[in-house]
């Protein structure tokens, strides 16, 4: 130790009072329920009901002493860092050296790990805890830098490392932890829902000072973190939070289910866990919000195991981080096993009938993930991975993905699946952020929300997986129509302050098909566009229109940009108005017109597009596919037909039947297709208008799904104005066999007639009808 351990007047009165209460000396008669809730904390953290010495555990426990001794081993407590190279400013070096702290103290206190119990070990984690109290994590510091290190990255792990070990802390460090929680995490940070406090942040925050009551002996600190959690629960209609229809927002304007989302999901399981049982249980009913949110909310943005990008936010560009002494990769399989592990973390506190089914899912994506097999991924440690195994091992049968379409309209997502494929969409609106950067993460993600549309055929997880963020072309990003003038890094502001000003962004389904809407306005341009597309069985039909822009460059819109891998030889083969590339799919351009292609090699380094991240370069082979509108197009459009995993004889026989499909409208007034196969009509309505049968009083979205003598309607409106609306199918129908909520019928017989009454937040509604 650099020299001795500084307290505050009130550390050390709060030392003093832990030093007369049971935990040092004399145990208390009875049980202790702070020393309970310590022991509970603990084997969360570190797992139980594991075997150290069967695989995958000995070997993780074996390599988490080797880091340990490497940490030992570099240590160097100097005036500004414990590590050299890991200055204290930023404060992400503070979190760092917790964080290898916590390492170290997981391979003293746990068995297996050839350094377990060792007491030079134990004597060199104190002196790190010291010199970091000493110096910089104290009461009389003055926070600088980003917010998050001081208030939730570092106070977590000090407070896992003063749980551990608790016995050998003594009183006084275990009250300079406490006081410089309470000095970085004030009570008022608990009692205002706002600000940073607020969705997956506050639940990091109560973590913290839930902790630090039961290391504290304070029930009023313990009380104060349960009770703050339920601002949580409920669904909000704006801002950070959960949405009735699935949608989580973080940071007011962005969509965040992946990683937010993942750091709410895992902390609430940890604290209903924590508590339950005892004196502080959470019982608030609102937390059965966060349990029916595990399949309504999370479990359809993750496929085989990965979280989609879509949903991951400015995640997407760490790739390696410089400061993960391991080098596991950040991406979306990353972020979706993290969100796996934490929903195994829940299950512990649902019904039986409710875990039942979670580990039905959680199995179903282990056995899927093959890109990055779950139950060995280096992201965990024996804690996680006993969960997992356990799940794993459970007689449930696993369950495969469910399929159909989820839009989720709050967050301007929306999420398809077919036995052949998985897709994912991303807009932006008024509400909703083009992209978001901050923190020297994602500065080029500028078009990641102007429609861009991913997907995956039936058994291919590693798309947007292998390097594909550092060596994509940002400006070709599929699915999105942009001007190609060029952008600085971080265009539009940080924080999620780039949104367009339009409100028309959304869509409607049946829970099968859907048709989905954006009016586009291009980021840091005079783009303007309307974009539509169409989800059926086996294709995406997308349609683009009213495509006007003035910034004196070409504008393009990007059919496609498969990543080939390293040295990807799929051949791409074109036909007369399609084309198809082996492994992935095919597409169809059913008006013609004059398909681009390129396939290049392109080179980036995560370093790139985070400056946190791994300068190692690396190339990936692209095969894009472009329809080029020329320089300042006015009222351009474009139609083309996605078919993911279909061969090249089944796209090139979809090119050559002229009656599978017919484009209804595609103009500025209206979009809309007809499938008659599946008896599908889909509209998109600008305003209002008429397109074919239907005719609407306002902007809409309409799906018309026949079924022998029946027929369902589904309808929005995602201008999302609550004025209610007309709609008219001009088709003889005998009777509505029902009406969903909103719908008032007007007329049946030779044509049927409804008045909608919308809301405001583009829910679908529904009318069944016998058709005369």
């Amino acid at each position: 130790m650099t020299g001795p351990l500084r307290m505050t007047r009130r550390a050390l009165l709060l030392a003093a009072a832990l030093a007369a209460t049971p935990g040092w000396g004399a145990r208390a008669a009875g049980p202790d329920p702070y020393e309970t809730l310590r022991g509970r904390w603990l084997g969360i953290a570190l797992g139980t009901g594991y075997d150290p010495a069967a695989e995958p555990y000995a070997s993780r426990l074996a390599q988490l002493g080797e880091r340990a001794r490497e940490f030992r081993a570099t240590m160097l407590p100097g005036p500004a860092s414990l590590w050299p190279g890991h200055p204290f400013d930023p404060p992400s070096g503070i979190t760092f050296s917790y964080n290898r702290l916590w390492t170290m103290t997981q391979a003293y206190v746990q068995t297996g790990t050839g350094v377990t119990g060792d007491p030079g070990l134990l004597t060199d984690v104190l002196r790190g805890l010291d010199h970091l109290t000493a110096t910089v994590y104290n009461p009389a510091t003055t926070r600088y830098g980003n917010w998050w290190e001081w208030q939730i990255g570092s106070p977590r792990t000090l407070l896992d490392i003063t749980a551990a070990l608790y016995a050998h802390a003594g009183p006084d460090r275990v009250a300079a932890a406490c006081a410089a929680v309470d000095h970085f995490i004030p009570d008022t940070m608990l009692t205002d829902y706002s600000g940073t406090s607020t969705g997956a942040n506050r639940v990091d925050l109560c973590r913290s000072v839930a902790l630090r009551g039961i290391l504290g002996r304070s029930p009023q600190k313990i009380a104060l973190a349960r009770d703050a959690l339920s601002p949580v629960f409920p669904y909000v209609t704006q801002g950070d939070g959960l949405y009735a229809d699935g949608s989580f927002v973080q940071h007011t304007w962005v969509a965040y289910s992946g990683t937010y989302g993942q750091v709410l999901l895992d902390g609430l399981g940890r604290l209903f866990a924590l508590l339950a049982g005892s004196q502080w249980d959470i019982t608030d009913p609102g937390r059965q919000h966060i349990l029916d949110s595990v399949e309504h909310a999370y479990a359809p943005l993750i496929h085989d195991g990965l979280v989609m990008d879509c949903v991951n936010g400015r995640a997407i560009s760490r790739g390696l981080p410089r400061s993960d002494d391991q080098g596991v990769m950040r991406g979306d399989h990353y972020h979706g096993q993290a969100l796996i592990a934490a929903i195994a973390l829940l299950a512990g506190g649902a019904s039986p009938q409710e875990r039942e089914r979670w580990y039905g899912r959680i199995k179903g994506w282990i056995e899927r993930d093959t890109v990055s097999p779950i139950l060995t991924s280096r992201q965990f440690g024996v804690g996680d991975l006993a969960r997992l195994h356990a799940v794993a091992a459970s007689p449930v049968p696993a369950a495969p993905e469910p399929l159909g379409h989820r839009l989720f309209p709050a967050m301007d997502r929306a999420v398809h699946r077919t036995p052949r494929f998985t897709a994912a969409l991303a807009m932006a609106s008024d509400r909703i952020a083009h992209y978001e950067c901050g923190n020297g993460e994602n500065p080029r993600g500028w078009h990641t929300g102007s429609g861009m549309l991913s997907w995956w055929p039936r058994g291919s997880g590693d798309q947007y997986t292998d390097w594909y963020w550092p060596t994509v072309d940002w400006y070709r990003l599929p699915g999105t129509t942009v001007s190609t003038r060029r952008l600085p890094d971080r265009a539009g502001g940080e924080w999620g302050a780039p949104r367009p000003a339009v409100r028309w962004v959304g869509g409607t389904t049946d829970g099968t098909y859907a048709a989905v809407g954006q009016h586009l306005k291009g980021l840091g341009s005079t783009l303007q566009a309307r974009k539509s597309w169409f989800f059926l069985d086996d294709a995406v039909v997308c349609l683009g229109a009213g495509i006007t822009c003035a910034d004196g460059v070409p504008v393009e819109t990007v059919v496609d940009n498969r990543n080939l891998g390293e040295n990807g030889t799929q051949p791409l083969v074109r036909g007369r108005n399609w084309a198809h590339l082996e492994g992935h799919g095919g597409w169809i351009l059913p008006h013609g017109g004059e398909l681009r292609t390129l396939r290049e090699d392109r080179t980036g380094a995560w370093a790139d597009i985070n400056t946190t991240s791994s300068p190692e370069r690396r190339t990936r082979r692209w095969q894009t596919l472009w329809l080029d509108h020329g320089t300042d197009p006015a009222d351009a459009r474009y139609a083309y037909v996605l078919l993911p995993g279909a061969t090249r004889a089944e796209t090139a026989a979809r090119a050559g039947d002229r009656h599978w499909l017919t484009v209804l409208a595609n103009d500025t007034t209206a979009q809309a297709v007809a499938v008659p196969r599946p008896g599908v009509t889909a509209c998109t309505f600008w305003g209002p208008g008429t397109v074919g049968e239907l005719t609407v009083s306002a902007g809409a979205s309409v799906l018309v799904v026949r079924r022998g003598r029946t027929a369902s309607l589904r309808i929005s409106e995602p201008p999302r104005t609550g004025t209610p609306l007309e709609v008219v199918w001009d088709h003889p129908v005998r009777a509505v066999t029902r009406a969903g909520d909103g719908v008032e019928v007007l007329e049946t017989g030779r044509r049927l007639r409804v008045l909608v009454t919308p809301g405001m937040a583009c829910a679908t509604h529904e009318c069944e009808v016998a058709l005369g």
